[in-house]
C-alpha cells in the first residue's frame, strides 16, 4: 500500500555515506522513496533499511550488478507505475540535488494541472552550481547548448537529472524504446517526452557538487552522449 500520491526513485552504487545524509531530508516531505540499488559493496541498501522505522515509507530494488543509470531509472519508474504513484522524483543519491529545490519542484507541479515534467535546472535564470570545476562547467553548458541546438528544443538544461515525472506522460512515452544509460539517458528521455507532447517546465535550482565520494562521470560517458545526440539530430533532416 502506497503511502503518498509522490514517489522518489534514487539509483545508488556505493553511496552508503551520502544515503546516511540524504534520507533523514528526505522523510518529513509526503513523498515514498525507492532505492534502486546496483549491488553496493559499501551496504548502501542496509543503511537505507535502517532509516525504514515502520517498514512502510523505504523499498529497496536490488539489482545483481552495476547494469547503469538508465536502467536503473527505467525499473524503478516500472515499479512506481505499477504501484500506482501520480508524481515520480527522479533524485541523485550523492547531495548534488538539495531537498529544498525538491520542495519547489514539488510546489510546481503540484499546482499546475498541465504541466508534465518539471526539471530543476542549473542553466535557466536564477540556477546556479557549487563547487565545480571551470573546466566541468564549460563541459556541461557546451553539452546542453549543443544538444538544444540540434534537437531543436527550448529546454535549457537537456542533461538534468533532477526532475519529476507525471505518471501519466511515463505512460505515453515509449520507455521500452530509452537505450542510454549514461549521460545522455536525461537527453533522451527528455526527447521522448517532447515527441509525446509534453509540456515541460524548468525550475531554477542550486546544484552541489558532491563532498562524499567520486563523480561516475567518465570521458566515454561523454562521448556516448555526444554520438547519440548527434545520432539523433541527424535523424531529423
Amino acid at each position: 500500500m502506497i503511502l503518498s500520491k509522490n514517489v522518489v526513485v534514487i539509483p545508488t552504487l556505493n553511496e552508503a555515506e551520502n544515503v546516511m545524509e540524504l534520507l533523514p531530508k528526505l522523510l518529513p516531505l509526503d513523498l515514498d522513496i525507492l532505492i534502486v540499488d546496483d549491488s553496493s559493496a559499501d551496504g548502501t541498501a542496509e543503511v537505507a533499511r535502517s532509516f525504514d522505522i515502520d517498514g512502510a515509507r523505504i523499498t529497496i530494488l536490488s539489482r545483481p550488478s552495476k547494469l547503469g543509470l538508465g536502467s536503473a531509472y527505467i525499473q524503478g519508474f516500472r515499479r512506481c507505475l505499477s504501484l500506482g504513484y501520480e508524481n515520480l522524483i527522479q533524485m541523485d543519491a550523492d547531495g548534488s540535488h538539495r531537498v529544498q529545490d525538491l520542495e519547489l519542484l514539488l510546489k510546481e507541479i503540484g499546482e499546475s494541472d498541465v504541466i508534465d515534467l518539471v526539471i530543476g535546472s542549473r542553466w535557466v535564470h536564477g540556477g546556479r552550481i557549487e563547487n565545480w570545476s571551470k573546466h566541468r562547467e564549460v563541459l556541461s553548458r557546451v553539452a546542453n547548448l549543443y544538444s538544444k541546438r540540434v534537437l531543436s528544443t527550448a529546454v535549457n538544461d537537456m542533461t538534468a537529472g533532477f526532475r519529476i515525472y507525471r505518471a501519466e506522460l511515463l505512460t505515453r512515452m515509449n520507455l521500452d524504446g530509452i537505450e542510454s544509460q549514461g549521460y545522455s539517458f536525461q537527453i533522451e528521455m527528455t526527447r521522448e517526452a517532447l515527441r509525446v507532447g509534453a509540456v515541460i517546465k524548468e525550475v531554477p535550482i542550486t546544484f552541489v557538487e558532491r563532498t562524499i565520494g567520486t563523480s561516475k562521470m567518465s570521458f566515454q560517458i561523454v562521448l556516448e552522449a555526444i554520438f547519440k545526440v548527434t545520432k539523433w539530430g541527424l535523424s531529423r533532416k
